[in-house]
C-alpha cells in the first residue's frame, strides 16, 4: 500500500486516500448564491475521478460574505436541496464530501476574474459595502471596509453556526472553516489588518478570540463524531504580520477546542507580499504545524504523484490537498495509482479504460 492511498479515519469518517480535492472558487453561482449543474459536474467528476475527499469552494455565510456575486451560498434554507443533490452523488461514487464555510470580509463585492476581478463599490450594480476587523483596505485604490461593531460580530458568529446546521442537513461530512488567504478569519488573525483596541484586537489572545468562538458556536451544531476542519494562512510573507510560530501557536490551541486538522496554506493578506512560490513550496509550514500535535494536509504546487505520496511517506502532513492539478485532471488520482503502482477501484463505467 503506498502512503497516499492508505486509507485515513478521522473520527466515524474514513476517508479511502488521503488526496483532497482542494476548495477551489467556480464563481459560477446563478442568482442568490445558489449551486446548479456546474457545480455538480465539477465536484461530481472529482468524486469519480477517485479523490477521498471533495471540498466545495469558499462557501459563504452571508451575501456579504462572498467575494463575488458568482459565489456560493449556504446563508439560506433555500441553498439546501442542490446541494444536498451534490453531497449523494460524491458519496454515491465512493468519495466524502466536505464544504468550506467562508466570510470574505474587506474582499467581497468584487467582479468575477473573467470580468477583470475588479472591485465594485457600493451602490453601484451588484456591489455592497464590504465589513472587516478594522477599516483597511485590500489596496489603496480600494473602498475601505467598515469595521464591525459587536453587534456585526455576533452576526458573523451566528451565521458560522446557522451555515454549519444547514452543511449537515445537506449532508455534508466535513467542515472546513476558511481562516486564510486575506478573508474575515485572517484579517482578524493579523496585526496587520486588526486594529482594533477592544478583546478582539492587539494582543495574540485577543486577535483569535472570534475564531475561537466561531469554533465553539459550530461545534454547538456539528455532530461529535464528523471532522472539523481549519485553513490558515501560516504566514503573511510580510515583516510584522502572522508568522508561521503564530501558525503554530495557534494549532496548539485549537486542538484542544474541537479542530482534527489544518490545512497549511499561506498569504493573501497583503497585496505587495513577495511569495517565492515552487513545487511544495508550503508543505514545510504543514510539517512544522503537525509538530505541535494536529494532523495537517500541504496544499500548494502539488503536481506529481511520486512527490503527493512523499509527503504523506515522510510524515509532513496527513492529507494532499491538490487543486491546480485537479483542474488540469479531475482523474489524478487514478493516475496517481497508476504511476505508484497500487491497485484501487476505478468506476464500474470507466473499467475498460483502466491502466494495465
Amino acid at each position: 500500500m503506498t502512503h497516499l492511498f492508505s486509507p485515513l479515519k478521522i473520527k466515524s469518517i474514513e476517508f479511502k486516500n488521503r488526496i483532497v480535492v482542494s476548495p477551489m472558487c467556480e464563481y459560477s453561482s446563478e442568482g442568490d448564491g445558489f449551486a446548479n449543474d456546474w457545480h455538480l459536474v465539477h465536484l461530481g467528476s472529482r468524486a469519480v475521478g477517485g479523490a477521498g475527499l471533495v471540498i466545495t469552494e469558499a462557501t459563504a455565510v452571508s451575501p456579504e460574505g462572498r467575494i463575488s456575486n458568482g459565489d456560493l451560498g449556504i446563508y439560506k434554507d433555500e441553498h439546501i436541496d442542490k446541494l444536498k443533490h451534490i453531497t449523494g452523488f460524491i458519496h454515491a461514487h465512493g468519495a466524502v464530501a466536505g464544504i468550506q464555510l467562508a466570510h470574505a470580509g474587506r474582499k467581497g463585492s468584487h467582479k468575477t476574474p473573467w470580468e477583470g476581478g475588479a472591485q465594485i463599490l457600493p451602490g453601484e450594480p451588484g456591489g455592497w459595502q464590504t465589513v472587516a476587523p478594522s477599516a483597511v483596505s485590500f489596496t489603496e485604490k480600494e473602498h475601505p471596509p467598515v469595521e464591525l461593531d459587536k453587534a456585526g460580530i455576533e452576526k458573523v458568529k451566528e451565521d458560522f453556526r446557522s451555515a454549519a446546521v444547514r452543511a449537515l442537513e445537506a449532508g455534508f461530512k466535513v467542515i472546513e472553516l476558511h481562516g486564510a488567504h486575506g478573508y474575515l478569519l485572517h484579517e482578524f488573525l493579523s496585526p496587520l489588518t486588526n486594529h482594533r483596541t477592544d478583546e478582539y484586537g492587539g494582543s495574540f489572545e485577543n486577535r483569535i478570540r472570534l475564531l475561537l468562538e466561531i469554533i465553539e458556536n459550530v461545534k454547538e451544531v456539528w455532530p461529535e463524531d464528523y471532522p472539523l476542519f481549519l485553513r490558515i494562512s501560516s504566514s503573511d510573507w510580510t515583516e510584522g504580520g502572522w508568522t508561521i510560530e503564530d501558525s503554530v501557536a495557534l494549532a496548539g490551541i485549537v486542538k484542544n477546542k474541537g479542530i482534527d486538522l489544518i490545512d497549511c496554506s499561506s498569504g493573501g493578506n497583503v497585496a505587495t507580499a513577495k511569495i517565492p512560490v515552487g513545487p511544495g513550496y508550503q508543505v514545510p509550514f504543514a510539517e512544522a504545524v503537525r509538530k505541535s500535535g494536529i494532523m495537517t494536509g500541504a496544499v500548494g504546487i502539488i503536481t506529481e504523484p511520486l512527490q503527493a505520496d512523499s509527503i504523506i511517506r515522510t510524515g509532513h502532513a496527513d492529507m494532499v490537498f491538490i487543486a491546480r492539478e485537479l483542474l488540469r485532471d479531475p482523474y489524478f488520482p487514478l493516475r496517481a495509482a497508476h504511476q505508484l503502482g497500487q491497485e484501487v477501484k476505478w468506476p464500474v463505467q470507466y473499467e475498460r479504460g483502466k491502466w494495465h
